[in-house]
């Protein structure tokens, strides 16, 4: 439901004037340095004076600026130059360095000074601590070149789209409008201005022809905005439902990216790619190589170079795919572990790469490819924060959350009875239906006792060889097959046309999942913490709450808005607050043991 895009080279190079050529952006100065080289200012070294824990140099200077915020509030009528006089005398390295902003509030209480914080205050404090916690824990989306020497990126990279006259002379009252109309938020600084029309945003004749053909004649709100924003060079967050037009919102500016590219300097064997889209399955990568091949084809047949797109998953012989390499590509749509191969095994670089999509990207992130991707973060909102220029976040509807538009109906199910009561649960609408369980053997279970009951089936997990997994795919998705059963790696992003019906045989782990017109099934055996949110999520949606789920009775403050946050910060789940989140908790247990993206998966998408 989540994607970023970041347009950004992955080369490093030692030379600065070179890579501010490459990235197309101002690198900052360096403003200081710290460690153990670094003297006392007289030349002396510090050796003999111990050896203190290091503190990153805007770490320090974001520590140094929330202690003077929050002394500023608490002093009325103080003195502004004596506060910052105060506050540099504050140690920037070493175990007092680290102490919690509660902790001094606890000091300075039973010193007798400050005020007492009401709990909400000190709920608000606590929560901002651990997002800062689990974000100081991750990397970064940066070559290790430039973590090491702290080199960071003011500026976007340039290109040479530019929208009409018209539209970048839109007042903002007009661009908000807009938005409204269509239910688009925006966060960032210089959001560029929405654009209603795909000639607008002055895509080739062929491209537009090719949406056309395919009965796409405007565009969604997704693309009205995320479009012209990448189309500038923006990097950007996008949040929107599965079948909202996502995947055109980063295809099209990498194919326009590419063609450019092309027509400047033609790529010669083993060249490339301009590009990468990062896809956390198979099939959600054949799906996004589909549409970007159908494009490409429609601008060769107009007299364009043709533009070669490899589709670099596991489940396809591998010389196939290093034959297409050997011949230089443009653009990449991968998943991560194939990815990787390549890249260990050196059959590319990422040399002239200078745009990177990561597809569902909250997905990747849960599927246990952070260190994989050198970085992506907790959730995907922190990742743009820290490995994105500017970031603009595009957020249509409520993504992020259930659809409030689906009737979301909840069963007590006892675990023995559920797989019979399946089929009552198929005779509420016709096909075609989706029933989605967390793990492959139940699948496998549902599939075969399916089969044996007459239905028409057809079942998808990552233990499946890709001959079954695009036999299953591609018979329900042209109607031959009534029943699609698969693990919820087939609930993110992928397209199905006039589904009825989604029966979630297990309760899915996140809020965000529920999609479709759902049946859930829920027992004694799901998270009483995951019922909440469920239940929470009902109320607001203004829908039927069971019995079983009024019954739960959670803390007050998770449903209170505390620091402009309603519920959890972390998953985004209205029954709990960060404290309780039990997704973050496993992240934590994960990284704490090193789990990697291959124990997660265990023979699927890998």
């Amino acid at each position: 439901m989540e994607v970023a895009t970041a347009s950004r080279s992955s080369a490093v190079e030692e030379d600065a004037s070179r890579k501010r050529k490459r990235y197309g952006r101002r690198e900052e100065p360096e403003e200081g340095r710290t460690g153990s080289d670094a003297n006392n200012g007289n030349g002396e070294d510090d050796e003999g004076e111990g050896v203190e824990k290091w503190v990153p140099l805007k770490q320090r200077k974001k520590m140094l600026r929330e202690k003077l915020d929050l002394r500023r509030k608490r002093k009325t009528g103080a003195n502004v130059e004596e506060e910052e006089q105060v506050v540099e005398e504050i140690p920037t390295a070493g175990p007092r360095a680290m102490r919690s902003l509660l902790d001094e509030k606890v000091e300075m209480l039973q010193q007798g000074e400050g005020e007492p914080l009401d709990p909400k205050q000190e709920i608000q404090i606590e929560e901002a601590e651990m997002l800062d916690d689990t974000a100081k824990e991750a990397k970064i989306l940066i070559p290790v070149g430039q973590r090491a020497k702290d080199i960071t990126f003011s500026d976007s990279i340039e290109t040479s789209w530019r929208p009409p006259r018209w539209v970048r002379e839109m007042s903002e009252e007009d661009c908000q409008e807009i938005r409204d109309e269509w239910h688009i938020l925006v966060e960032g600084e210089r959001v560029p201005n929405p654009i209603k029309r795909f000639e607008d945003m002055k895509f080739p004749r062929p491209i537009i022809e090719s949406l056309r053909d395919k009965g796409i004649k405007k565009p969604t709100p997704i693309q009205i905005q995320g479009l012209p924003v990448i189309l500038s060079g923006r990097d950007m967050i996008g949040l929107a439902f599965t079948g909202s037009g996502k995947t055109l919102v980063f295809s099209l500016p990498l194919i326009m990216l590419a063609l450019e590219e092309e027509k400047k300097m033609p790529i010669t064997s083993g060249e490339g790619p301009f590009g990468i889209i990062v896809c956390p399955s198979r099939e959600l990568a054949k799906q996004t190589h589909s549409v970007i091949s159908r494009i490409c084809d429609y601008l060769a047949r107009a007299g364009n170079p043709q533009l070669r797109t490899l589709l670099c998953i596991g489940g396809v012989p591998f010389k196939e795919q290093a034959d297409l390499v050997r011949r230089g590509i443009h653009m990449i749509v991968a998943t991560p572990g194939r990815l990787l191969d390549f890249l260990k095994k050196k059959k590319f670089t990422l040399n002239l790469c200078k745009y990177l999509a990561l597809d569902e990207a909250d997905r990747l992130v849960d599927m246990g490819f952070e260190e994989d991707l050198s970085g992506v973060t907790k959730k995907i909102q922190d990742f743009a924060k820290k490995a994105l220029v500017q970031p603009v976040v595009v957020n249509v509807g409520r993504a992020g959350a259930a659809n409030l538009d689906v009737i979301q109906e909840v069963e007590y199910v006892k675990q023995e009875a559920k797989i019979v009561y399946l089929l009552e649960c198929l005779q509420k609408t016709p096909p075609p239906v989706l029933i989605f369980c967390e793990s492959k053997t139940d699948v496998d279970d549902i599939h075969e006792y399916l089969l044996l009951k007459g239905v028409e089936a057809v079942a998808v997990h990552g233990g499946k060889d890709q001959e079954e997994r695009e036999y299953a795919m591609s018979s329900f998705r042209e109607g031959k097959k009534d029943v699609l059963v698969a693990t919820d790696v087939a609930s993110k992003g992928l397209d199905f046309p006039d589904i009825q019906h989604v029966i979630n045989y297990d309760m899915p782990k996140e809020i965000e999942n529920y999609t479709g017109i759902a049946t859930t099934f829920i027992n004694k055996n799901c998270e009483e913490t995951i019922l909440l949110d469920l239940k929470h999520l009902l109320l607001e949606a203004k829908q039927r709450v069971p019995a079983v789920l009024s019954s739960l009775t959670g803390e007050d403050v998770a449903v209170e808005e505390i620091g402009g946050v309603k519920g959890c910060a972390f998953c985004g789940g209205l029954g709990h607050r960060i404290a309780n989140c039990p997704k973050r908790a496993h992240a934590t247990q994960k990284q704490a043991a090193g789990t990697s993206s291959r124990e997660v998966l265990t023979g699927g998408d890998y």
